[in-house]
Order: structure tokens, then sequence, then C-alpha cells
């Protein structure tokens, strides 16, 4: 028994007692390991457990813990067959790393947790979770398989294999991954509910293999596996211009089925020599472009047992295993969730038949269809109709986003593609036999399987819908990596978009894998110099990276989400790329001043057409520059102190000193005026806090004045808008943060709402006053970065706050600030700890609040106003343990001025 061990072991006896039974007071839920529902490729051999506390008695925390891990689940619960058991007087719950012996690959280990409270009080043991390991490089004994000879046909080639099952089955796991998408069937029956796999990553550095269990799917006797692959991003059209083959030009499987018997013994079946293939009715299928699906072309029957045309198929050719790494999956699958009915089809004035779904949302649509043999229906996606109601598609730039379906003779066939997926409100339908009714069309929504973890709603409907916009808009645009927009010819990991909404998202969704995931694409791709591609994955050009604003989300997201989620070992791994960004920086700054190379700028601010009084907001990029490179440098303050690397705090330290003396020396006047008198400019110097502190509260001020001199509207961009409110509040101006939010001319966020947006728009004004478009060569109307405003609206309107101090919600703030006409206002966030809520109104000249802090937390709640007590106004102040409560003040002090 090693030391740990021993002390574990002793622990576990000193804790004995205090795990006797007791009224069962609380309850353990939402058990997962690492951010993941009993996962089934964990890689890391010190995998982390978490669990929620759920009860009923006011101020509870944890006291104490106890963990037991086993290889049975069916003799866990009697102490048998226990690998390890982790005991530990502490409030933590959340990754809490595995401590036994070593884990061995592919294997499934079964836990459980039981708690005691600061009450008394212990838990029953929980549901038993399990995770499973991953694979082993060694571990892979199947062979990558192909088509014979070059893959180069359009079509998407099938690929099946018989086997016998001869004994009873005790479990079966299919390991897959291909070169290109797939979709694998056993039997006739899918082998899981997702898509697109294997997902999205940057296939040179590592590739995501999944693992389902398919013990249910065999039978005895004999078995069929069948898999078809797509061209996805790996082969298919990605990135600018007509860029094709970017990752390989072969698409390939590889699969190995490992089945245990109950008798012991096991299998595997493998991709292998012995594999068959053939075309089959999907014709091309491109991520941009859509899919064409000819129903004659079906192999009825092709991935069941006895399959009379097998003999009719080819060899496949085996491949060499190439240098990409096979990695397990640390985030969410992109699966289907709500359904959408046709709400009316009409005819446009150019009579096309068009189909109205109501939302802007990413999919596609289910098709039912009838008719003779060959006949073609055409699925055309759009976003937007034009001025004259005609159905619009310029925008798209070179993406046909066309679906075509070709009919067999015989019964209503229903239709859906494999491997793309378009961005749409609006179907334009060509060639359907006979009448079109709403009935044979229904629209899916697709989207990485992303738990929703966030509720926001008000007494006004304008700002209801903007939090619908801010959600329909990153479902449409986090299908397996952040993407700044799901319809055109682009679709790509923008790092901008994604660091700018980064906190929004963490809180609508449970977004902690979907990160994880995707950093680590950054962090792979990221260049030898330390700059940060454009895009992620990067499918680009190397002189595409580096820019401010842009990269810095290599800095940015690891720390949002270590605050959101707690997630200290987020920022371990990518600590190294953090510090290679930020010391590219300073390689390429010239007396400590970071203004030389490609920067995008305020992307996207606002430029009034026909400029000539210069009312156009033109911040300087090398400013901007500037307050990101500082900005990255306090984060790496921040994560060295979390990570304790003390000579890093002092490095780093010395040298945000040193940007902000640059930045005031080379962009500030004497009295604190700044060169670029923008919105954008102020917004970022006082949110990064690169101002003498003596200034900063004039600099708010010319803040103040810029918004009222454009009429309450915001001029900012991608860059300046996420801070804007933040800012305004943070100096005592919640007024004028409230006057931006509740603009409903243009620029400002409620003007695409009263346009009739579903989603939030790539530009202010997508769609002019007049009904006519901006440029359409950059017009996307599900482009989620404006919605950063969400993050404002849940920390200051619903007043859910984080604290950096105590991560993942271990300690809250909840301080909301009224405003804005607002009456009232509802927020909810399931932390990593449980369910969190703020909801206030305004009723009776009194402001009331109510809310609910989950068991193990604390909060620090912050009323507008003194609060009432018996009549008597107290301290506005209250610090709280979970459970529920209610505040009241007086509203005619909560004014919001």
């Amino acid at each position: 028994m090693n030391n740990f061990s021993i002390k574990s072991f002793l622990l576990a006896l000193l804790l004995m007692p205090c795990f006797s039974a007791s009224a069962q007071k609380i309850i353990l839920t939402d058990l997962t390991v690492e951010h993941m529902d009993n996962p089934l490729s964990v890689e890391t051999l010190t995998p982390r457990l978490s669990w929620k506390i759920k009860t009923e008695v006011k101020n509870t925390r944890q006291s104490a813990y106890e963990i037991r891990v086993g290889t049975d689940k069916n003799t866990i619960g009697s102490g048998k067959g226990i690998v390890w058991t982790g005991s530990a007087t502490t409030d933590q719950s959340v990754l809490i790393p595995y401590g036994g012996t070593g884990l061995q690959s592919k294997k499934r280990y079964y836990w459980q947790v039981r708690v005691k409270d600061n009450h008394g009080n212990t838990s029953a043991w929980s549901s038993i979770q399990f995770w499973q390991t991953g694979l082993k490089a060694a571990d892979w004994t199947a062979q990558w398989i192909t088509v014979t000879g070059k893959d180069t046909s359009a079509r998407s080639p099938l690929f099946r294999k018989e086997f016998n099952v001869k004994k009873k089955v005790k479990s079966a796991l299919a390991y897959i991954t291909a070169k290109g998408l797939y979709e694998a069937n056993i039997n006739g029956q899918r082998v899981s509910n997702s898509y697109f796999a294997p997902g999205w990553t940057s296939y040179n550095k590592h590739l995501q293999y999944q693992v389902y269990d398919v013990t249910a799917a065999l039978k005895t006797g004999t078995n069929a596996i069948g898999v078809t692959l797509g061209n996805g991003w790996y082969k298919g059209r990605i990135g600018f211009g007509s860029q094709h083959n970017f990752y390989g030009d072969t698409r390939a499987l590889l699969m190995q089925l490992e089945v245990e018997y109950t008798d012991g013994t096991k299998e595997s079946i493998n991709t292998d020599e012995s594999w068959k293939t053939a075309y089959g009715p999907i014709m091309a299928s491109d991520i941009y472009d859509g899919e064409t699906y000819d129903a004659r072309q079906e192999k009825s029957g092709w991935s069941v047992a006895g399959y009379a045309d097998g003999s009719s198929w080819a060899d496949v050719r085996t491949l060499e295993k190439g240098k990409e790494q096979l990695v397990g999956m640390s985030g969410p699958m992109v699966k289907k969730h709500e359904e959408f009915k046709a709400l009316k089809i009409f005819k446009t004035p150019k009579g096309e038949t068009v189909v109205d779904f109501g939302q802007n949302l990413v999919g596609w649509v289910m098709l039912k269809a009838k008719g003779p043999a060959g006949t073609q229906i055409t699925l055309s996606h759009a976003e937007v109709l034009d001025k004259e109601g005609n159905f619009y598609t310029v925008n798209l730039r070179s993406a046909k986003a066309q679906d075509h379906y070709i009919l067999k003779e015989g019964a209503e066939q229903v239709f859906e593609p494999h491997f793309t997926f378009q961005g749409f409100r609006y179907v334009k339908v060509e060639g359907y036999p006979g009448e079109l009714t709403t009935d044979k069309l229904t629209a899916v929504a697709l989207y990485s399987d992303m738990a929703t973890t966030g509720k926001f709603s008000t007494s006004n409907p304008l700002l209801n819908q903007l939090q619908h916009n801010i959600q329909w808009g990153q479902k449409g645009n986090f299908v397996d990596v952040p993407t700044d927009c799901p319809q055109r010819d682009e679709r790509l990991g923008w790092t901008g978009d994604a660091q700018a909404f980064a906190n929004t998202a963490a809180y609508n969704m449970d977004v902690a894998g979907f990160f994880t995931k995707w950093l680590k694409d950054v962090k792979a791709d990221q260049q030898g110099n330390g700059k940060i591609p454009f895009v992620v994955p990067d499918v680009l050009t190397p002189n595409d990276a580096g820019a401010a604003g842009w990269a810095d989300v290599s800095t940015i997201i690891p720390w949002d989400m270590y605050v959101a989620y707690g997630d200290k070992r987020l920022l371990e791994v990518q600590y190294e790329s953090m510090k290679a960004w930020v010391g590219y920086m300073t390689s390429t700054a010239k007396n400590n001043l970071w203004n030389t190379g490609f920067h995008f700028g305020d992307w996207l601010f606002y430029r009034p057409d026909d400029d000539n009084d210069g009312r156009a907001a033109v911040t300087d990029k090398y400013l901007i520059a500037q307050t990101f490179y500082a900005h990255s440098t306090q984060l790496m303050i921040n994560t060295a102190q979390v990570l304790n690397k003390k000579e890093d705090v002092e490095k780093y330290t010395e040298l945000l000193k040193d940007i902000k003396a640059a930045f005031v020396k080379e962009y500030m006047t004497g009295n604190g005026r700044l060169v670029s008198s923008t919105q954008t400019a102020y917004v970022l110097a006082l949110q990064f806090d690169m101002l003498p502190e003596e200034l900063r509260a004039s600099a708010a001020e010319r803040l103040v004045k810029n918004v009222r001199d454009y009429g309450n509207h915001l001029t900012t961009g991608f860059l300046g808008t996420p801070y804007l409110c933040h800012v305004l509040t943070r100096f005592g101006h919640n007024n004028v943060a409230y006057d931006l939010l509740m603009q409903e001319s243009y620029p400002s966020w409620l003007y695409p709402v009263k346009m009739g947006a579903t989603t939030i728009w790539e530009r202010w004004d997508g769609i002019k006053p007049n009904g006519t478009f901006q440029t359409p060569d950059m017009n996307s109307y599900n482009h989620y970065a404006y919605g950063a405003i969400g993050d404002w609206m849940y920390r200051n309107m619903a007043g859910i706050n984080s604290d950096a101090s105590a991560p993942g919600y271990k300690k809250i703030s909840i301080a909301p600030k009224p405003g804005g006409g607002v009456t009232s206002a509802s927020g909810e966030l399931n932390t990593p700890y449980g369910v969190v809520s703020s909801s206030w109104k305004i009723e009776n000249g009194l402001f009331k609040l109510e809310v609910l802090i989950p068991a193990n937390t604390t909060a620090t709640v912050i009323l507008p106003a003194p609060a009432l007590k018996d009549g008597k106004e107290t301290s506005n102040k209250a610090e709280i343990g979970s459970g529920t409560y209610h505040f009241e003040c007086r509203t005619g002090q909560v004014t919001g001025k």
C-alpha cells in the first residue's frame, strides 16, 4: 500500500463515524466525470468526479465526502472489488480527482459518493455511475480501410462486414472514427443518435474516436455492420474559395468492435481487408453546398445480415496508419434537438414555392414525398426574404445550400441529409410531385448536445425576444466548433467571435466540455512563434494569425471557463499556449508598445453611409491591440496566481506596468483624452484599467457624452460591444447602459428584434429600415458575437455573478441593478453546485427580490437600496448560505440613475 493509499485508508477510518446512518435530508444528483455523464473514452489517468447536493435545509454545506470506485457494478455496493476509496473533510464537490492506482485502458470503472453536511446529516450512497477509459495507441488493432483505387468519386462509399456471434454477449463496444464523416449501423440500426462524427478537430494533430455500447444491438448468429462515409470537413470544400482536400484526399474508416462473452472470452471484429465496399444513394455531399440523394440507388438491407447483393461489392483497400493521434471525446457530440413544423407555404411575387418555419435555425428539413421514379425535388435554404418578399440567397455567396432528392417508385419516402447542415428559416421547394402541404416538412435543429443551464426573462417582450435570439444564435453556431455563421461558404471557428461570446455562452448552456475540446485545437494549431490563427481549426494560410482580440482567445476563454466551472486543470493544460501568445506580443512589441502586424480592429463598428462629418466610429487598431496585450497579460497574472507560479506572477506584473505606461504615453493626452475618441476606445481603456485611476471617472464621462452625442446609440463593433454596458455600469452610469439596451432604432440590440429577427445578426443593420440589405458579401443573419450583451443582462439585470476567488459559483454575488423602465426580471443558472436564481419585481413602491442559492455555496446579496426589515431600513448587503430568501427595498431609491 503506497503512502497515499495509507493516508486515504486512515482518513476513511476517521470519517466512518461521520457517515453513520441518519435521516436522509440530503441527496446527491448530477454525477459527472470530466464534465460528462458516464463517458466512454476518458483519456486522463486522473479523471475528476463531481456531484451536486440537494436539500431543503438552509445554509447547508458539505463537510466531508467518501468516494468508492470499483470494477463491478453488482458488487460495489457491498464493498467488494473496490479499487479506490477516497475520503476527505472538505466542502469541495466539483472536479475531485481520482486518487487510486493506475487505471487500465478500455476498462469500465463504477463509482459512488456519499457526503456529510455541516448539520450532521449524511446522504445515502449516490446512484452508481461509471467512466470507461479510452484506448492507448497499442490497443488499436483495426486497419484503416477505404475504397479500391483513388477516392475520387463524389458519392458516399458504403462499407460492410458480416460476423458471427456464437455465445451469449456480456458487453460489446464499438470504437469508430473516420477521415471524413461517418454514420454506422449494426443490424440495420444506427449505433448512435449523434451526427457529424467524428467531429471537427485539427485532424492532422488529433482525430477523435467515438465509443458506442452496442451490446443490445447484437444477436446470436450472423450480424452485420454497415458504415457510410461523407466528405465533411476533412475532404470537402472548406475555407475560402474552392479549397478541397485540406486534410486529405481519401476518406477512410477505422472501426474496432470488441465483444466480451459471458464466459469471459473476448473477440474483436476489426476493419481489415475482409470488408466490402460499394457506393450508395448519396450521390454528393458537401458542408456548404448540400446533399444529393438518389433513392433509386438504395441498397435495401445492406447493413443487415444475409444481404443478397453483397457478392457484387468490391474489396476494400487498407491504408497505413497516419501520424495523427487518436483521442477520446472531451466534448459533446452534435445531436438533433427542437423540431419546427412548417408555419405556412406561400408563393412569392416571382412565383417561387416557399415554406416558412418561423425560426432561423441550423440543421435540415425532413421531407415526405411520393411520386414517379426519377422525380427530383430540390430544397434551397435562405434566412430572409427580400424587400419584395422573394427568396433571397445572395448573402450565402458561393454556398449552394441545396438538398436534392430523387424519388424511387413505391410508398411515401422520408428524406433528410446525412453529412451537411444549413442555416435557414425559409425553404424553397422545387419539383415536388402533387400538392405540397405543411405536414410534409419538418425542420430539425442540430447542434452540440449542451444542456441548457440559463434562463432569463423580463417584463419587456423585446428583451425577451433578444434573449431568445441570443440563445438561438448560440445553438446555430455551436455545431461542434464555435462558428461565425452557419449558412454561407464560411462556417469557420473564428476566434474573435468565440472569445467575445464565451461568457454569455456559459450562462445559456453548459459549454465546459464544448470549449475544453475546442481549446485543444487552439493549442494544437498555435504556430511555433506563438501566434494563434484567425480560425480554429485552422484551414487558412500561415499569415492568417496573430490579430488582437482574436488570438487573445487563447488567454480569455481558458480563464473565463475556469471562473465559470472551477476547472483548474484547463488552465494547467492551456498554460503554455497562453504564455506563448503573450510571448509573441512581447517579442514583436517595441518599447512595450505592440503596434505592428495586421489586426481586424473593432470589426463591423458603426459606419454611416457617405460619412462626410467623421461620424464613423473608427478606433485606432494599435490602440485596441495594446489594450488586449494588457488584458492577456493580466490573465497570465491571474492564471499564474491560481497555479502558484510565483516567478511568472512577478514577471507578468512588471510587464503589465510597462504595457500600461506605454499605452498612456502613446494614446492618451495629459488630461485623459484618447487619440481615438470612440466608444470602443474608452470602453477598452476602462475595462482593462489602462488609465491612471484618477482619470478613469472623466474617461467614463467622455464615454457617456459620446453615447449621448449619438442619440443613445452604440457605435461599437465586435471588440467593444461585449464590454460597453459593463463599463458604463461599473463607473456609475447604469442608466446609460439601460438607454443603450432599450434603444429600438439602428444601431442597437433591439433594432433587429423590431425588424423580426429570431437570431443575432452579423451587422447592426443587416436589413435597413427601408427593407434593403447590407452588403451581401458579409451579411449573416445568424452571427452570435453581438449577443455578448447577454452576459451583462444575466449579471446586472438578473444580478447573477460569479466570483473568481471561488470559481464555479462556489461563491455567488446577487446584485441586480434595475432600470430602463423594466418592472421585473428573472434569471436562473444551473451552476456546478446546483441552481441559483434571482427574480425581482417592482410592486406597490417596493423592489422585491427572491433568491435561491444552491447547497454547498454561499452568496453575497447587494440590493440597489437599503433593505427593509420590519419597516426599517438596514444594510443593502447580506451574506447568506444556501436556501431561498426574500428581500425588499424602497423603489424611490431604485432608479437606475
